[in-house]
């Protein structure tokens, strides 16, 4: 697919686009069942889990007829557990950082919105890119994706107009449609945690690795 156009600005998901987390989210969320004596889940069942923020997760992961007082534990315990499994298992995809490095080169603002939790979103940018994005934001100073007050407050911190921002990420319902809201370019990438059909029905473009975000820039 050929790039129609390019763009001042780069604001990505985080989870299955930038990151490869999957294999510490499932590690903190077994752990997390297993500590309050919950029956665990597949890779497979935690993949299709992901992507609605840490509440959402959690309330899939959890047996139905969970307490809310113990709901709140466990979302409580998998925070702390995710902030002590210094992200053992979590990638950059490969190609990412160099592609990232020369869309700085060339100008561009990089920036993350992610409905991780806030607290989350930077621990781990400050373990893998310290410093280097110009804006991260994720769940909680501003509601999750795909409402577009999140994307709207990361051009506003830019200085980019929306329709000048290409927003990057592997989910149609939320990572495209956030960009459709916001009025920005929904580029969806096809290494990330959501079946590329489904992300082509919902993207502007579609990329198979990252070194073709050149191509927009």
């Amino acid at each position: 697919m050929t790039a129609e156009k390019t763009f001042d600005a780069f604001v990505f998901d985080l989870d299955g686009t930038l990151l490869d987390t999957l294999p510490d989210l499932v590690s903190v969320t077994n752990e997390t069942l297993r500590r309050f004596g919950q029956p665990e889940h597949t890779r497979d069942e935690i993949l299709a889990m992901v992507g609605n923020g840490l509440r959402s997760l959690i309330s899939q992961a959890v047996p139905a007829d969970t307490p809310e007082e113990t709901f709140e534990e466990e979302l409580a315990y998998w925070k702390d557990a995710y902030d002590a499994c210094g992200h053992a298992h979590t990638r950059l995809y490969p190609g990412m950082m160099e592609t990232l490095v020369e869309l700085k080169a060339r100008g561009k603002k990089l920036a993350v919105l992610s409905n991780k939790f806030d607290g989350g979103v930077k621990d781990v940018m400050a373990h893998f890119m310290p410093g280097f994005m110009d804006f991260e934001l994720g769940e909680g100073p501003v509601p999750r994706k795909p409402d577009p007050e999140g994307l709207l407050l990361v051009a506003k911190t830019l200085g980019v107009a929306p329709e000048r921002i290409a927003y990057v990420g592997d989910t149609a319902d939320t990572d495209m449609q956030v960009a459709h809201n916001a009025g920005s370019f929904a580029l969806g990438v096809t290494w990330g945690y959501q079946p590329v059909e489904r992300l082509a029905e919902a993207a502007d473009a579609l990329i198979d690795e990252p070194a073709e975000l050149l191509r927009f820039a």
